[in-house]
């Protein structure tokens, strides 16, 4: 599985530690910027990602922000992104096993590194569970149409 990375300056400490739990855990990743800590804008990282997952050149994408929120909203402009901001395996889980979530958003500030990987790790191994919910993402494709 190809994952696409990326991170405002808020986000990077925190996507850099990502990057060694996804090299451990055998997943090939790309990062997407941002490079360090000085300050960049949120949606120059966001869109380009969500238009590469939505094209399918990787199957997952991961943002990082201060509180998730901003990257959810760009990442979710793009048709065929249903990005989720998660701050818990919980929602993480559900995410993907409901919403058959594409982008996974969270928040350095809300969150420490142990539970960013728990999260991480529910995001990548789980499965949309379709069923009823598959016409609930027909539904939501209508609406992007």
């Amino acid at each position: 599985m190809k994952i696409a990375l990326g991170s405002d300056h808020r986000g990077f400490a925190l996507k850099e530690a990502l990057k060694e739990l996804l090299g451990e855990l055998g997943y090939e990743w790309v990062d997407f910027g941002c490079q360090g800590e000085d300050p960049v804008d949120y949606p120059e990282i966001a869109k380009p990602l969500a238009e590469a997952v939505a094209a399918g050149e990787y199957e997952r994408g991961i943002l990082i922000c201060g509180n998730g929120v901003g990257m959810s909203i760009v990442a979710n402009k793009v048709k065929g992104v249903r990005a989720a901001l998660c701050q818990n395996a919980f929602t993480a889980r559900l995410a993907r096993r409901h919403n058959d979530v594409n982008v996974l958003c969270l928040g350095s500030w809300c969150i420490g590194r142990g539970l960013a990987e728990e999260i991480v790790r529910v995001f990548l191994s789980e499965d949309f569970e379709g069923g009823r919910h598959a016409r609930r993402l027909e539904k939501i494709r209508a609406i992007e149409s």
